[in-house]
């Protein structure tokens, strides 16, 4: 069953203005019977003004009628017959401008550690283009002096969760990357 909008402001107005019993209002609202008697004696959501569930089209009188007549029958949400937003596509991802200097070195640490990705699938993960894969791939970079290969997840470019996502799909262990060999970076 959906939940009406607001619910702690339609408890506090199905209190007020209807004689239903805690459970039918702790029922319909998704909270606790306890949590209901006490919005009823004032203990919980002080200053809280109540919202109308018949004028926003949730209940309808004949049903709170309905419900008053029986404590055993239970309220029942109206369907809107207001159409359901699509859900967005994830679209672009935003990286700030603090982290873009961190992708190329994310995409080096994934074509060192992780060579079965694709460039779609690294390109997806890091938000970035398969141009600038090639050219880090190619040290053609505008930066390649500078490209030091390390982990997107410590920089914060992708979850860990998404890449092992990604290595899963390209057919990859996740947790199977070799240890970086600690002697490169020293002598940096």
């Amino acid at each position: 069953m959906t939940q009406p909008l607001m619910p702690k402001a339609t408890a506090v107005w199905l209190i007020d203005k209807t004689s239903l019993t805690f459970e039918q209002v702790a029922d319909f609202v998704g909270m606790h019977p306890l949590e209901v008697q006490a919005i009823a004696d004032g203990e919980v959501a002080q200053g809280i003004i109540g919202y109308d569930p018949v004028l926003n089209g949730q209940l309808t009188r004949q049903e709170i009628a309905r419900c008053e007549a029986d404590p055993a029958l239970r309220l029942n949400i109206q369907i809107s017959a207001l159409p359901v937003p699509k859900a967005r596509g994830k679209g672009a991802r935003y990286t700030p401008v603090s982290k873009r200097n961190d992708r190329p070195d994310a995409i080096a640490w994934l074509i060192r550690h992780h060579p079965s990705l694709s460039d779609i699938a690294v390109g997806k993960l890091l938000g970035t283009t398969k141009e600038t894969i090639a050219k880090v791939r190619d040290r053609t970079h505008w930066n390649s002096a500078n490209i030091k290969p390390r982990d997107p997840v410590i920089l914060g470019l992708c979850s860990q969760s998404d890449l092992n996502a990604a290595l899963i799909a390209a057919g990859e262990k996740p947790g199977s990357a070799p240890l970086p060999d600690l002697s490169e970076d020293s002598a940096a």
